[in-house]
């Protein structure tokens, strides 16, 4: 049973081209490296050293820079002790109807006050102001560094610019350590975020940005083990892109800088309009969808992978509508304007939540010269 579980999983009619089998990717020429799929098992223990990683430099270096800026923790309002609410806040942060009318008769409460203690303890779990730029820092600093790495080594490479020698020969192309080590990096961050979202800030976009997250990790695994790392590569790249000016956008907008917060929205805006709407569709799924056909020919996994790129792109159309509503919202208010996505609440206080890309999103409130800025989930 586990091997024919095993030979299903492994189907090289599947998988590959016609007349491909696994053992001639196993064997390459003498001096030629081919993709291995099992080597992608080290971004597991990768992903925990990057979210390592993450923490020491929120710490050593966002946290510093913080208060550099005057951006502070903050201490949230505290809810009144009560052992009744807490126990049913820790299995339900928002009772229904019938259970808010239930403990109104049992503590001899009144329904909004319950209600009103609710929302305190609920805004009492939130991250702070501080922490969520100490996130974006991260994020801003992880994209520039890879987006540097990943455009540096495309620059030079003949399919950059020809995207049909991406199937030149295929599946029998080199696989240079530059490629290696960019989709293995890659690959731990996105397993990083998957595994971290449910110990993250918590958005409302929450199913979506999973969705995100596992359609990314199975292309680059996929394409990985197919050796599409030609055209994998630059997906990478153009997804990097914009998230660079959003995370940028974020910390502007935390720190109240809030001409800066919107002239990188507007770089936002535009770099992910012509980088995931313009780019990915025009440039790179033309050539995975057509280029591909004519010149390798279809097999079952190239639906597959061509299915999950027209999932992510459908995710990009969702997420520019997103950002319209926001822009136009800004242009009537003059400033970027609130995300719908944010789950902050407040009874009287102004508090701040954050947003991230309709890419990765939280909200930003707070007085009157301060905006409220959106952006992601994420992830590509």
């Amino acid at each position: 049973m586990t091997s024919f579980i095993s030979a299903w999983i492994w189907s090289e009619r599947f998988w590959l081209p016609e007349n491909v089998t696994w053992a001639d990717l196993e064997h390459p020429p003498p001096g030629v490296e081919y993709p291995r799929l099992w080597n992608m098992l080290y971004a597991f223990p990768l992903a925990a050293v990057v979210y390592f990683l993450r923490l020491l430099f929120e710490r050593l270096v966002a946290k510093p820079c913080a208060h550099m800026l005057q951006i502070q923790a903050g201490v949230p309002r505290q809810a009144q002790p009560n052992a009744i609410l807490e126990r049913l806040y820790q299995s339900k942060a928002s009772p229904d109807e019938r259970q808010l009318e239930g403990l109104s008769k049992q503590l001899d409460w009144d329904v909004r006050k319950i209600q009103r203690w609710f929302r305190v303890r609920r805004n009492q779990d939130r991250p702070s102001t501080q922490k969520k730029f100490c996130e974006s820092m991260w994020r801003f600093t992880f994209y520039l560094a890879i987006f540097i790495y990943g455009i540096n080594h495309l620059w030079s490479t003949s399919w950059m610019w020809d995207t049909r020698e991406c199937w030149q020969n295929y599946p029998f192309q080199p696989l240079s350590p530059e490629q290696h080590s960019y989709y293995l990096v890659e690959l731990a961050f996105y397993w990083s975020l998957m595994f971290s979202q449910f110990i993250d800030i918590k958005r409302k976009d929450f199913v979506i940005m999973l969705v995100h997250h596992l359609a990314t990790i199975l292309l680059i695994t996929f394409s990985y083990g197919n050796n599409m790392i030609r055209a994998g590569s630059m997906v990478m790249c153009v997804h990097d892109a914009s998230d660079i000016f959003l995370e940028a956008a974020k910390m502007a907008n935390y720190a109240k800088y809030q001409r800066l917060c919107d002239g990188l929205f507007v770089f936002f805006s535009i770099s992910f309009f012509i980088c995931r709407l313009v780019i990915f569709p025009f440039w790179i799924i033309h050539s995975v969808l057509v280029e591909s056909w004519e010149i390798a020919g279809p097999y079952r996994a190239w639906w597959l992978l061509n299915g999950l790129l027209l999932v992510l792109q459908c995710l990009h159309i969702i997420w520019f509508y997103l950002i319209m509503g926001i822009a136009i919202k800004a242009i009537f208010r003059g400033k970027v304007a609130k995300d719908d996505r944010s789950d902050v609440e407040s009874s009287s206080e102004e508090e701040i939540c954050s947003s991230t890309d309709p890419s990765r999103n939280q909200t930003l409130k707070g007085n009157s010269r301060t905006s409220n800025l959106n952006g992601e989930a994420h992830d590509h």
